[in-house]
C-alpha cells in the first residue's frame, strides 16, 4: 500500500503546497479545485455556473490522469462563497454528471481570491491497487 501522487496534466505553475490527487489502493483523493487557469495560476472569474464547470473540469482531468473517469467519483465536498447561488450551482453541477451522482456535501465558506466555488472529490479507480 503506497501513495502515488497524481498531477493535473495542464498545471504549469505552483498553486500551493498540496498534491492535486493522491492515489492509494483504488482510492483517489482529489484536493480542492477552483476556477484557476493552471498555466498562469490566476483565478478565472465568471458566473457561478461557469466557475462550477471550470472547477469540475479540473477534477475530471485529475481523475483521468489517475486512469479513471468522471463516473468513478463517489463523493464531492463543495464550498460556495454565497449559499444563495446554490440553485444555479446545483443545476450546473448536475449537468456535468450522468448516471448515479456522487454523494455530496455543500456548505458556505470564505474562499480566497474572490472565487465562488471550490470542490474536492473522492473517486474509486479500479485496477490501481
Amino acid at each position: 500500500m503506497s501513495k502515488i501522487e497524481v498531477k493535473h496534466p495542464d498545471k504549469a505553475v505552483s498553486t500551493g503546497a498540496y498534491s492535486a490527487g493522491v492515489l492509494i489502493d483504488e482510492w483517489l483523493f482529489v484536493s480542492g479545485q477552483g476556477p484557476v487557469d493552471l498555466s498562469t495560476g490566476k483565478v478565472v472569474h465568471g458566473s457561478i455556473e461557469e466557475e462550477t464547470i471550470h472547477t469540475l473540469s479540473h477534477i475530471q482531468k485529475i481523475v483521468e490522469a489517475a486512469g479513471g473517469t468522471i463516473a468513478d467519483i463517489v463523493k464531492c465536498t463543495v464550498h460556495l462563497t454565497d449559499i444563495n447561488d446554490f440553485d444555479r450551482y446545483n443545476k450546473a453541477y448536475a449537468s456535468f454528471f450522468s448516471g448515479i451522482l456522487p454523494a455530496r456535501t455543500t456548505v458556505q465558506s470564505v474562499l480566497s481570491h474572490g472565487i465562488k466555488v471550490e470542490i474536492d472529490a473522492i473517486a474509486r479507480i479500479k485496477g490501481n491497487d
